[in-house]
């Protein structure tokens, strides 16, 4: 088959990695003591747009699974739109380990529904311990399956020199996406 889509010009995406979304759970640990950044309560995931009768099935399954998972760990979640029109299931939570667990499940979800080349990333929050305000993002590109911090200051612009500076000391504990071209920003994150 592969003979064939090649000369009909289909191509096959690759199927999204989820091996590395529980790295950030024992990450956390040393990007809260070394770096004093603590694990923020909220994460999300990101997906593409559906067809409207694809998106209604797929948000039902979805919010089934998560009505008996959130209700056993505690997490609340909710469906938005960001300012692109992209999807994403934001969920919050006092425990991050809940947090990653629960991110872990919608994309295996949305894999098992067939719609595993529509995830984009998911994304958690953390934020200095003096400044609640300063988010700091870990994004997990399933494309990739590595991380990439991305730190937003004022006007759209964003801190390079934090995001280098945090991808060198996470090396060792995070899959870190080296090539910098794949170090997208996402702007109006609904977290």
């Amino acid at each position: 088959m592969k003979f064939f889509d090649a000369i009909l010009g289909k191509s096959s995406l690759p199927k999204p990695k989820t091996d590395g979304l529980f790295a950030i759970s024992t990450a956390s640990v040393t990007l809260e003591a070394n770096l004093g950044l603590r694990p923020g309560k909220r994460a999300g995931i990101c997906f593409k747009p559906f067809e409207s009768s694809m998106y209604e099935s797929a948000s039902a399954e979805i919010q089934e699974l998560l009505q008996y998972s959130c209700k056993e760990t505690g997490t609340s979640c909710k469906f938005q739109k960001d300012e692109y029109g992209y999807l994403w299931v934001v969920l919050s939570d006092e425990e991050f380990e809940d947090l990653v667990t629960n991110i872990h499940l919608v994309s295996e979800q949305l894999i098992e529904s067939g719609f595993g080349e529509r995830i984009l990333c998911a994304v958690y929050r953390f934020q200095k311990a003096e400044k609640e305000q300063d988010a700091i993002y870990w994004i997990y590109s399933f494309k990739e399956g590595n991380y990439y911090p991305f730190v937003p200051k004022a006007k759209r612009d964003r801190d390079s020199s934090l995001e280098f500076r945090l991808r060198s000391v996470m090396d060792k504990e995070l899959p870190i996406e080296k090539n910098e071209e794949k170090l997208y920003p996402l702007w109006g994150m609904p977290l």
